[in-house]
């Protein structure tokens, strides 16, 4: 009996500076699960990132420091497609396309455009008003039956699902219309300093957030500075006590322990003086092998590239099927690196 094939989801990433432990824990540790249910396609969105103004030196290491992390967190090679989204021309190529069948108007209705204009008043050129063309070129090329979504990402693939329809309407089936997955949710990791806000890389308190690839002494010495109370009593009460509510959702994500519902038996009878230092040894120990693997990786240059080159090919060939489709639909010649891959 043949095997059935799988659906396919894709997810790009902006390699935009550190990953935090609410990335790694909220979003990208389920990126690695997914591997075993769908045949994924991840992308690290670098033509995204310079709508805003980036410093050149410091977008290739965020780069190649996040390719680097994400191997080391899980990505794996023989069962996933991951590229740098500058190495695939035809995103650029079929986002031209589309931003022809695009209407002013939906454009100008994202709210992230307006957001980032507002926060960027001196810098709001069309790449930041087109770029959801370039969004619905990443997910479209691949064919991909579901892609992930946040709240801050539904209307942009809404947005996708539309263009997509249009097009299959003018032509003929052409794209596959994406559905949203909602991934299984992974913990909601709250600031270390303001456990009601969201922890956050752009937090001016760096005491405020774990990066994943900060060293043992900084988690830890993060952890004993986090905001907690007065009461010295380890209790899970998000409503009345969300900062050691919130260092005990950590310890349950870090280490697969349940946090016990009202209490946190490990902890029971202890002070903060223990339990904070309990939660930092524990964030350590899960990072430990990530942050390890990633100075190894980044030190191995030749291997790097390698396999960041082997993932463009991958994402290239698979993208230019699409393409060569519609290309030929719009009355377009084939595009140049089809012939490339072919002589290849």
């Amino acid at each position: 009996m043949e095997a059935q094939q799988k659906k396919r989801v894709l997810s790009l990433i902006q390699p935009t500076g550190t990953f935090t432990l609410g990335n790694y824990l909220g979003a990208l540790k389920n990126f690695v699960r997914l591997q075993d249910d769908y045949e994924c396609v991840y992308g690290l969105a670098d033509l995204h990132a310079i709508t805003v103004r980036q410093e050149p030196a410091a977008l290739r290491k965020n780069v190649l420091e996040a390719y680097a992390l994400l191997l080391a967190m899980g990505i794996d090679l023989e069962k996933s497609i991951f590229f740098i989204q500058s190495q695939v021309p035809e995103h650029s190529q079929l986002a031209w396309v589309l931003n022809c069948y695009t209407q002013f108007g939906e454009l100008s209705r994202m709210t992230q455009f307006k957001d980032k204009s507002a926060k960027h008043a001196d810098n709001i050129n069309a790449g930041l008003f087109t770029y959801p063309c370039l969004m619905a070129a990443d997910i479209l090329l691949y064919q991909a039956d579901y892609v992930p979504v946040g709240a801050d990402q539904k209307q942009h693939l809404e947005l996708t699902r539309n263009i997509a329809e249009r097009f299959n309407g003018l032509y003929s089936p052409t794209f596959t219309v994406p559905e949203p997955i909602i991934p299984k949710h992974g913990a909601r990791i709250m600031s270390l300093q303001d456990p009601t806000k969201k922890m956050s890389k752009s937090d001016e308190n760096v005491n405020a957030f774990v990066a994943v690839l900060d060293d043992p002494d900084t988690i830890l010495r993060k952890f004993k500075r986090a905001v907690t109370d007065s009461d010295a009593c380890v209790r899970f009460d998000p409503e009345n006590k969300p900062g050691v509510s919130n260092l005990m959702s950590i310890y349950s994500a870090v280490t697969g322990k349940d946090h016990g519902g009202d209490r946190g038996p490990e902890f029971d009878g202890q002070g903060y003086g223990a339990f904070k230092p309990a939660v930092g040894e524990a964030v350590i120990e899960c990072l430990r092998p990530i942050r390890e693997e990633t100075e190894r990786i980044l030190k191995d240059k030749a291997y790097l590239e390698s396999v960041y080159k082997a993932g463009a090919e991958k994402a290239s060939y698979v993208a230019n099927k699409t393409l060569r489709k519609v290309y030929k639909k719009v009355g377009l010649c084939s595009p140049l690196t089809y012939i490339f891959l072919k002589e290849k």
